[in-house]
């Protein structure tokens, strides 16, 4: 409990401060952008709404507190195509496991590939001269706890790197978040969720390297560079499970349902950027076939200037997952698949794998 007061505490002094109040004029000053970039299959369909009761390795992007829910183990692999037609494709392997009762951790390894590059220079502008790929990826170690029935709290430690044939930046990145379920049949949550706090990056290499001459000598002049912030964001989401025809067991009480409706929403704050309000439904069939959508509006997303476009996606987002249980020891494979569309090149889609033991 005193880790969720202290929580709660640095929370209360984020928000009134300037730093995480959503801010338009800060877009695109800040760096890391990677961090804002969710790789998985599931919570991309509901256009990231159900930070509330996202459960499982994805919850590490969106409320890590959600890490507690699974059954002993979860495994994910998803690849995406991000912004179909620019090249750029986005691979995401995650892995949970329960320590204990009350206790989770969790592994989450996200790349980016942007395919090879001409190598240009002032002198030879047009290339000819080779290529170079560029480099782009977060490792994260996350960690989430049962306090009680009701709450649930969890953090997380990345790590970043980008680079490209002559330069780099690396740097560390923490996450936390807490969630709250109620109801009588816990069917109503809150979350909230501080992501992306760190310290500054700056790109150093040899790229930053240039020979001159000074005094009939050639020297190398090295360039310094700024540092740069992080994106770091505020969310704060509900979620209500409501259930079709449920039925109750007479014996344990327990209610039980073929048929779940999920309605979810989400505030975001980002310090380097516009606020956002995402919104979702899902259904669910008997946990084993599920169809979500979401959208997620900003002022100015239906600006038909593409100039004056702060965000490469325009609004909509939906997918569906495919969930077959194997035996009675609760183990199950998912396939997970989303869309989320965009005003320019032609949507994200992300498919992903899902084991649960």
């Amino acid at each position: 409990m005193r880790i969720i007061k202290h929580f709660a505490l640095c929370l209360m002094i984020a928000l009134t401060t300037n730093a995480l109040a959503g801010n338009k004029d800060r877009v695109g000053q800040a760096g890391g952008n990677q961090l804002l970039i969710n790789p998985w299959g599931n919570s991309t369909g509901l256009a990231n709404s159900n930070m509330a009761s996202i459960n499982g390795i994805e919850s590490t992007f969106l409320n890590v507190a959600g890490l507690n829910f699974i059954n002993k183990t979860e495994v994910v692999f998803v690849r995406s195509s991000y912004l179909t037609g620019s090249d750029i494709s986005l691979n995401a392997f995650g892995l949970a496991q329960k320590i204990g009762e009350t206790t989770t951790l969790g592994l989450t390894v996200m790349s980016m590939g942007f395919g090879d590059i001409a190598i240009t220079t002032v002198d030879l502008p047009e290339g000819g001269i080779g290529t170079f790929s560029p480099s782009v990826m977060n490792l994260g170690l996350s960690l989430a706890k049962e306090f009680s029935n009701s709450i649930y709290g969890g953090f997380s430690i990345k790590v970043l790197s980008e680079s490209i044939a002559d330069a780099g930046a690396s740097g560390v990145a923490i996450d936390m978040g807490i969630r709250y379920v109620t109801g009588e049949q816990d069917n109503l949550k809150f979350g909230i969720s501080l992501k992306n706090v760190g310290p500054k990056m700056q790109f150093s290499g040899d790229g930053f390297a240039t020979k001159v001459e000074l005094n009939d000598d050639e020297i190398t002049l090295e360039q310094r560079t700024e540092g740069f912030e992080l994106p770091a964001l505020l969310s704060i989401g509900v979620a209500y499970d409501y259930y079709l025809m449920a039925t109750t067991d007479s014996a344990t009480g327990e209610i039980s349902s073929d048929h779940k409706i999920t309605a979810a929403g989400t505030f975001l704050s980002n310090s380097f950027g516009k606020d956002q309000i995402k919104v979702g439904v899902e259904y669910g069939f008997k946990e084993m076939f599920i169809v979500r959508a979401g959208y997620t509006y900003e002022e100015g997303l239906n600006n038909n200037d593409v100039q004056d476009l702060t965000n490469a996606f325009s609004g909509p987002s939906a997918g569906f997952s495919i969930v077959v249980p194997f035996g009675s020891s609760g183990t199950k494979i998912g396939l997970d698949y989303s869309y989320r569309a965009t005003k320019t090149f032609s949507g994200t889609h992300s498919l992903g794998l899902r084991i649960n033991i």
